[in-house]
């Protein structure tokens, strides 16, 4: 059989299961309001995509270094070694 609890105790549980609803309220308001703003900023043809980047106008900087006939052969060695599965 549980205990009987003071008026103090049942006091505290009922703020407290009353806070719980009004945040439960505010927060199902909150989500509903900005669903609503969501969908009629989906409509408009600028907002699609605002928060990713443009594209870029230039492509990325070409490196080049030139091997000397030592360095290649040994690339192609590397290469065929690869090829081969081994």
């Amino acid at each position: 059989m549980p205990e009987p609890s003071s008026i103090l105790q049942s006091a505290g549980m009922a703020v407290l299961a009353l806070a719980g609803i009004a945040w439960l309220i505010g927060i199902t308001r909150m989500l509903r309001r900005f669903r609503q703003e969501a969908i009629i900023r989906s409509f408009t043809p600028d907002a699609a995509l605002s928060a990713l980047p443009g594209p870029r106008e230039t492509g990325p900087h070409l490196e080049a270094v030139e091997l000397t006939p030592a360095e290649r052969d040994a690339f192609a060695s590397l290469v065929r070694r690869l090829s081969d599965g081994g």
